[in-house]
């Protein structure tokens, strides 16, 4: 994470509200648990962001400073919300990379997520794309809100395969990794381990890991029971998020409540990351050194 100047904390100082570390997973269920997998980026607990705010009325200046006439608004590169002085809150700019095989959905899932159009059919991404959300939230402990500016990076699957330099500019900086299968590809969801082993580096254990299972709304394709999905949460000690595969998912009011939950839901591991490398306790009152 690294906090705009001007715009939040100063560089140096994180903020506070955190939970308590919990052991790592161990092996079971039938999925190894690969060395550096979990530990404290699995943190459960209460939650340290105030689920469901930015839909409340009381986020509601927040909500219309990303939407345009209802829909959900494009930023330029130089482009940020605009709010009135007394309610301006920091800008916390995270980079998060999507990983899995061609075909599970991630171009689909920026698009929902962002708002944007969602393509009709497949399409492989050539390269690397990068897609920026801006998403308020409300910290529970101080009442504060925080815009996280999300990046999300795109990279093809055969892209990644064929230009060797691909990966390491996606992991790059990077603050979380979401490792995407689809409920309709049964492969996708169990190549996970030895993707994630392949993906991640022992020396990347600050790195957010998240699971995201996409197409969850079509059930009757589903080759993906929910058995299973505890099994994998039960040994890895993550959850798995879901995100489906509607058209225009996340665009406009309406939109936004289908991807809220887990727009929150990133946003609020990528916080207690912070919190947790910055060493802040529950009780702190002030911003320590990171």
């Amino acid at each position: 994470m690294r906090c705009d100047q001007g715009a939040g904390w100063p560089r140096g100082h994180a903020p506070s509200d955190i939970i308590p570390r919990r052991k790592p997973p161990q092996g079971g269920g039938g999925f190894p648990a690969p060395p550096g997998f979990g530990g404290h980026m699995a943190v459960q607990g209460g939650s340290v962001l105030e689920p469901g705010w930015l839909l409340s009325p009381a986020g509601r200046p927040y909500l219309d400073s990303i939407l345009q006439k209802n829909q959900r608004r494009v930023f330029g590169l130089l482009e940020r919300p605009a709010l009135p002085p007394a309610l301006a809150a920091p800008t916390v700019p995270y980079k998060l990379f999507l990983s899995g095989k061609s075909g599970v959905g991630k171009t689909a899932l920026v698009a929902a997520l962002a708002g944007t159009p969602v393509p009709p059919v497949h399409h492989e991404t050539l390269g690397i794309e990068v897609t920026t959300v801006y998403w308020p939230a409300k910290l529970r402990a101080s009442g504060r809100p925080v815009i996280f500016q999300l990046h999300f990076w795109d990279c093809g699957d055969g892209a990644l395969k064929k230009f060797e330099h691909l990966l390491p500019a996606c992991k790059e900086e990077a603050d979380a990794i979401l490792f995407l299968f689809s409920f309709t590809d049964r492969s996708s969801f169990e190549e996970l381990p030895a993707h994630v082993s392949r993906v991640v580096g022992p020396e990347e254990e600050k790195l957010v890991r998240v699971v995201v299972g996409t197409k969850f709304d079509l059930s009757p394709q589903a080759d993906v029971t929910e058995g299973d999905v505890a099994a994998f949460e039960g040994t890895w000690g993550l959850p798995v998020l879901r995100a489906g595969s509607r058209p225009g998912a996340g665009a406009g009011r309406g939109g936004l409540a289908r991807v809220a939950p887990l727009l929150d839901a990133l946003a609020e591991r990528l916080w207690r990351r912070d919190q947790i490398t910055a060493g802040v306790t529950p009780g702190d009152e002030e911003s320590p050194p990171a």
